[in-house]
C-alpha cells in the first residue's frame, strides 16, 4: 500500500523564495499540513522543488495543491540514485485551479533524490505557488 515518502528525515530544496522570505513564504510550508500556508517561488523560468529521501524510495503517486493562477502547466520529474545525475522519469500536466491534483507515477526505478521542475507557469511572471506537495509510494529495500 503507498504511504506518504516525504519524513523528517527527507531533505528539500527550492529553487527560490519569494522575495527571500523564508520566514513566510518558505519551503516547508508544502508539507505542514496547513491550507493557508504555502511555498511562494520568486519570478523566473524553471522553478523547482527537489528532496533527498533518506533511502531508496519508489513512487506511484503525486499529489500537489497550487494557487489558480501560479500553477505549473508543464511539469517534469526527474530523479536519481545519491550520487548519480539526475534524469527525467516523466511529465505531468496540472490544471489551473486551486484543488488537491493527484498524478500517478508508473514505471520508474526506485530513487533517493526527486527533483520536480515547474518548466512552464500560468503566472506571466513565471511564479509559483504550492499549498500542499505529497509524494506517495514505498520505501525500496
Amino acid at each position: 500500500m503507498a504511504t506518504s515518502l516525504i519524513c523528517r528525515e527527507t531533505q528539500s530544496r527550492v529553487s527560490s523564495t519569494l522575495n527571500r522570505d523564508a520566514k513566510q513564504f518558505g519551503k516547508k510550508y508544502m508539507f505542514d499540513s496547513n491550507e493557508e500556508t504555502c511555498w511562494n517561488s520568486d519570478q523566473g523560468e524553471n522553478q523547482w522543488v527537489a528532496l533527498e529521501f533518506p533511502k531508496n524510495v519508489k513512487m506511484s503517486e503525486l499529489k500537489v495543491q497550487f494557487q489558480g493562477g501560479f500553477s505549473g502547466r508543464t511539469c517534469r520529474l526527474e530523479g536519481c540514485v545519491s550520487g548519480g545525475e539526475f534524469t527525467a522519469l516523466s511529465q505531468f500536466y496540472p490544471e489551473d485551479n486551486n484543488s488537491l491534483q493527484s498524478f500517478p507515477i508508473q514505471e520508474v526505478p526506485a530513487v533517493s533524490r526527486l527533483k520536480i521542475v515547474f518548466e512552464d507557469s500560468s503566472d506571466f511572471f513565471g511564479r509559483i505557488i504550492v499549498y500542499s506537495l505529497e509524494i506517495l509510494g514505498e520505501r525500496a529495500s
